[in-house]
Parts: structure tokens; sequence; C-alpha cells
């Protein structure tokens, strides 16, 4: 679609701000800007300088400041992981966690993990919450439980077929301690390993290491779990092999036994019982495989599963992804009964468990945790791959001045002052236009590109085109 056609369907201040900027003297500055961030949907806004000396005589090898900058501000990009707030900078945080977790599956010597990692014994596990009531769902080729086929996207899924029985409160106390569910998880899983090892956990310690990424996701039900991708290492991290008794059926095994001892108690407040909180009994191990002979787990599905995850947040339940203060605000920002009453009941939970921080955590319908983390060996860091990007942007600006690679020399040659101060965020409407067009162009190239990928790889393999 082009802009002109675009532009017949905007609304006359949105229309008006887009003729104003088209018309001002530094378009094509801001236009610049705005495709430097991706098309961030709220960037954030600088002002300061930056100036670069030779050490030895003072010259000012290169200077910026935002003066000359439209607006005297700089666009930078929000950062922000969720796709509902910014597809441009989750698709950029997608692209890092795929690499991640790819990384700990088939080694990258430059991401911290040797091609050896491949031989090791790893498995995609899947643990839930248990049920806090009969919700609509499709079991298989049978109705539900409410007479209804229903279709794949329908609205009623994972809602509550007779909301007066359904325990919301225990679906959010559920939701706000299942990191502590991991955590413990973690715990049992060492443990259970060393005794079917028939070794004591110093031992087990000693001859081996677990090594494991997960994300988040919300079910329909608004219940969180957690994938995980597990691994058997050796002593020295990824960068040895496991020992022999290592398995892949050992290491299932323990998954099992670990994630069945778990318990957290919560103890009784108000008019609240005492609850123990456990895993579900819907667990899932399935064993990872190398180069996709026939499996579903392959590394590459895994790793794009994991990323797809990371971006998304308690949003696809039907809440929103921005803090709730009360339940007047559900109304006026039209929640769904289902997610209103989830979160309702962290606003009436709070003050009962003020340690938890209920109220603030209810758009997350109680959640408190990171949504994607790692242990410390499993593979590179995101803000390695971060500092990697950054590094890569440094050397390009160096390169377009001329200046030297501080690389290249025993000691730094250059001296390089900046001050830098936030000035805001977000665009005004006719920006929001051009932001979501240069978004949207980027979009249809990187697909383009996939395509081509694609062509050149069934070419590779069958000879034809």
């Amino acid at each position: 679609m082009s802009n002109a056609a675009t532009m017949a369907g905007l609304d006359p201040a949105t229309l008006a701000d887009v003729l104003r900027l088209a018309g001002s003297t530094g378009f094509d500055r801001i236009q610049d800007q705005i495709r430097r961030t991706g098309g961030c949907t709220d960037p954030i806004h600088l002002t300061g300088s930056t100036v670069t000396r030779d050490k030895a005589t003072g010259q000012v090898l290169h200077s910026y400041s935002t003066d000359t900058e439209p607006g005297g501000r700089l666009r930078v990009a929000c950062g922000n992981r969720r796709a509902s707030r910014c597809p441009s900078c989750a698709w950029t945080y997608a692209g890092d966690t795929y690499h991640l977790i790819r990384a700990g599956l088939v080694g990258d010597p430059a991401k911290g993990t040797p091609d050896t990692i491949r031989e090791h014994p790893r498995v995609f596990a899947t643990l839930t919450a248990p049920s806090f009531g009969r919700v609509h769902n499709r079991p298989g080729n049978r109705p539900c439980a409410c007479g209804t086929h229903h279709q794949e996207d329908a609205p009623e899924l994972g809602t509550a077929l007779d909301p007066a029985t359904y325990d919301y409160a225990g679906a959010v106390l559920w939701n706000n301690h299942a990191s502590d569910l991991w955590r413990y998880f973690t715990i049992y899983l060492r443990r259970e390993i060393a005794k079917r090892a028939g070794l004591t956990q110093k031992a087990a310690h000693e001859q081996s290491r677990v090594a494991f990424g997960k994300v988040a996701e919300y079910q329909k039900r608004g219940a969180v779990h957690f994938h995980a991708v597990i691994r058997f290492d050796g002593p020295e991290g990824p960068d040895s092999p496991p020992p022999a008794w290592a398995t892949l059926d050992l290491l299932t095994d323990a998954i099992h036994a670990a994630a069945a001892r778990v318990a957290v108690d919560v103890p009784a407040a108000g008019d609240q019982p005492a609850r123990t909180l456990r895993w579900g009994t819907q667990l899932d191990v399935q064993p990872i495989g190398a180069f996709g002979n026939g499996e579903d787990i392959t590394e590459q599905a895994v790793a794009s599963y994991v990323a797809k995850y990371a971006t998304k947040a308690a949003e696809t339940t039907g809440t929103i992804d921005r803090r709730i203060g009360n339940k007047e605000a559900l109304v006026l920002l039209g929640v769904s009964d289902h997610p209103a009453r989830l979160i309702a009941a962290c606003l009436d939970l709070h003050a009962l468990y003020p340690d938890r921080k209920l109220r603030d955590w209810a758009h997350m319908l109680g959640f408190r945790g990171h949504f994607s983390t790692k242990s410390r060996r499993y593979s590179t860091t995101l803000g390695a791959l971060r500092q990697v990007r950054a590094d890569y942007r440094a050397a390009q600006q160096r390169e377009a001045l001329g200046l030297p690679d501080p690389d290249d020399t025993p000691e730094a040659t250059t001296l390089t002052l900046a001050h830098w101060a936030y000035a805001g965020h977000g665009h005004t409407p006719g920006e929001s236009w051009l932001a979501a067009n240069i978004r949207r162009d980027i979009q249809h190239n990187r697909e383009m590109a996939r395509e081509a990928m694609a062509d050149l790889q069934a070419h590779e393999i069958t000879g034809e085109w």
C-alpha cells in the first residue's frame, strides 16, 4: 500500500501533522533518525554532545551536538521487549533471544559454547500450573464441557465455565509465586540427579553441571507456564563433556521427580485459606533433536519458539500491558470478564499479602518474574549480544569519519567525552504515521530476504530453482 493511500485514511489532526512534517526543513533528518531506530514506536529523546580528541595533541577529531538536530533532539530506540508496546524493538529482542538459546543448543564459540555442545543430553521441558476451575477448551475432537465445538480463535477459550466457583485468588497467587516454584525446581533437580547417579550432591556437582534457558508464557486461562531448555554439561560447563552416567533418561526422570517434590506454602490471611502451591500434572519433557531428522522438537524449532514468547506477556490473555491502579479502570479500559476478575483478585489480595506486591503486578495477573532467564553457563548473555551490535555500529561510524580503530594500537590514541540528558519520549501524530510506514517497509524487506534465503537453501539441496 502506498503512502498516499494510507494518508487518505488519516484523521484530520494526524494528516495536518504529516503535512507539517513533510514541509519542514528537517524532514529528511527526522526520517533518517526514525529509520535508524527501526521505526520504534516510542523512541527516547536525548540532548547532548560528544567530542573525540587526539590524546597527544588535544586536536578535535570529531564532534557532534544535538543542537544541529531538528528540535535539538536525537531519537534512540526504546528497547522495550513487548511486541504490544514496540514491534520493532521486540523484533530485535526476539532475535537476540533466538541467538542466545540457539548458541546453547548448536554451539557457537563466539558466544561461549563449543560445537560439541550438540553431543550433550538436552531436553525441552514445559512446566504448567494446576487447575483452578473448569474452563472452555478444545479437547481434541470432542466438544467442550459447555457442549460447543469452539473455533481456534474463539474468545471464550480459557475463560471459566462457572466464574462463581473458579479460584481466581488461587490463580493469581500461583502466578505470583511461579518464580519461587521454578527456583525450588532447580534446587530439587540437582538433588534428584545426584540421587539417581548414586552420588552425593557435592560429588555430582564436581562431575557435572546443569544449564538451562527458559521463557514464561501465559496460557489462555491466564496462568503462567514455563518452557525450558535443560542441558547436561561436564564439570567445566559447556566446554567439557558430561560424565557417562549423565544420560538423557536420567535427566528426564530427574525432572519429573523434582517437579513432583516442589511445594510453596502460602499462609492464611483474612478470608483466604492457607495454600500449598505445586506444579500442574501436565509436565512435558521432550528430547531435542540435533538435525531435524523427522523430530518435532528440533534445535531450530526450540530456539524460534522461545524467542517468540520472549516478547509476549499477559496482554495475550486480554489484559493490558500497563499498570492498573483500581477496579474502575477495568471498566474504562474495556478489559473482558475473565482477565478482569483475575486483576480484581490481585487488587483485593494486595492488602492481605503486601510483601507480594500484587497491586503493582495486577496487570500481569500477579506474575512478577522475568520472562526469559538462563543459568550463567548456558551460553552468551543478552548484554553481550547488545554490545556486539553497539561495537559494530561504532566501527561503522569510525570508518565513516576516518577515525582510528582503538584496537589497532597498543594504547588508545583518542579520548571521547560525552554528555547526554533525557529530553522526553514518543512521537507526534505525524511522526507515528511515518514510523509505522518505515517499520512496515523494514518488515517487508525482511520477509523478502527470508524468502530469498529459503529459495537459495532449496536450490542447494535439490539443485533446482
